[in-house]
């Protein structure tokens, strides 16, 4: 694996270069998604290696696109099923609520993928909500998957 990125279900990050828009230079982001205290949470940390320009935002809950897209480009999606199809959604109803605050409604439609096709997401999406699962005494799985559905 590259130098500058690491990847297990707790921490994902993956380094970029660019053109720095200010002096022209190599500008280098490292991003990354990471479980904290039980929420999922992003950062991006920049630098121009050229110039004086740097910066770093962390944010609670999904990452911005463009921070997702590179972890799924670079290590690839995973899927989040229930492992029980025929277990009670009671639990993993209440689990979507309290970590996603998704009404009743939306709640029944995503378990409902989750039962049937499965959520796709990056590794700490996945691993994020499969804890939140897991401790309502759901059991799920996680495999490798290709990008269809998002977490």
């Amino acid at each position: 694996m590259p130098q500058g990125e690491t990847t297990d279900h707790r921490t994902e990050g993956v380094e970029l270069t660019s053109q720095c828009g200010n002096c022209g230079g190599e500008l280098v982001r490292d991003s990354g998604q990471f479980i904290d205290r039980g929420r999922l949470r992003w950062g991006v940390a920049g630098q121009c290696q050229d110039g004086p320009n740097a910066w770093c935002e962390t944010g609670m809950g999904p990452a911005p696109e463009e921070v997702r897209q590179a972890l799924l480009t670079r290590h690839g999606a995973a899927r989040l099923r229930l492992a029980d199809k025929n277990a009670s959604l009671v639990p993993v109803l209440r689990a979507l609520r309290e970590m996603q605050h998704l009404s009743l409604g939306k709640a029944r439609r995503v378990a409902t993928d989750l039962e049937e096709v499965g959520l796709v997401g990056t590794s700490v999406e996945v691993a994020n909500l499969a804890d939140g699962l897991r401790n309502q005494s759901v059991t799920v799985t996680i495999t490798p998957s290709r990008l269809t559905g998002t977490a």
